[in-house]
């Protein structure tokens, strides 16, 4: 059962996480080359605010309020690799929980390194941003196979076009969604911005 902590950190809000994940570079704006081929002037890197631990735990102290206020029984913390292991961690820190992580071995998301839910565990997943929400289905579909209890999902930001149903409260920090254009018909190309492909030299580290 989870064990909410004195809070360490005042709530924030909406206007306030977008400062906090602009002033970390998370939200970075210029010419991006994506990784499905489209051009965009924006891009989502959200594991540069985990530079700034106090900062990352502002965010997870979100996902901490939320739990209290919904009153949500919480035993375990998980997150996907990579995006979601030092928000779990924080955020279970704050709960006084346990955490863990799943990643993926031969394409399939898993649990390794001794990591296993017991049964009738009550688990909480957070992941760094959704698209499609598909890596966090894949950790709720892991836990319920070791008998888990899935109760909530937190992630940081939530860039998915269309609503993301997990079939458990979803507590998104920041719901956004940036405009893609196809190469042919891109406004910056015909401007001549330079071009930058995430997680590049050329990009702001």
């Amino acid at each position: 059962m989870f064990r909410i902590r004195k809070s360490e950190v005042d709530k924030v809000n909406q206007d306030q996480i977008l400062e906090i994940l602009k002033e970390t570079n998370v939200l970075q704006t210029g010419h991006f080359s994506l990784t499905s081929g489209k051009h965009s002037a924006e891009y989502m890197q959200c594991a540069q605010v985990l530079q700034y631990p106090d900062q990352a735990s502002k965010l997870c102290n979100e996902f901490a309020e939320f739990i209290k206020e919904n009153n949500i029984s919480v035993d375990l913390v998980v997150g996907p690799a990579t995006g979601g292991i030092i928000l779990a961690f924080e955020t279970a820190r704050l709960l006084g929980t346990k955490t863990m992580f799943a990643e993926r071995e031969n394409g399939k998301m898993v649990f390794r390194r001794g990591f296993f839910v017991e049964p009738g565990q009550k688990v909480f997943i957070v992941e760094d941003v959704i698209t499609t929400g598909g890596s966090v289905k894949e950790v709720i579909e892991i836990v319920q196979e070791q008998g888990g209890i899935v109760v909530g999902v937190g992630v940081l930001v939530n860039r998915s076009p269309e609503p993301v149903d997990y079939g458990v409260p979803l507590k998104s920090l920041l719901k956004i969604q940036i405009e893609t254009y196809n190469p042919e018909t891109c406004p910056l190309c015909a401007k001549g911005v330079e071009m930058k492909k995430p997680g590049s030299r050329g990009l702001k580290k």
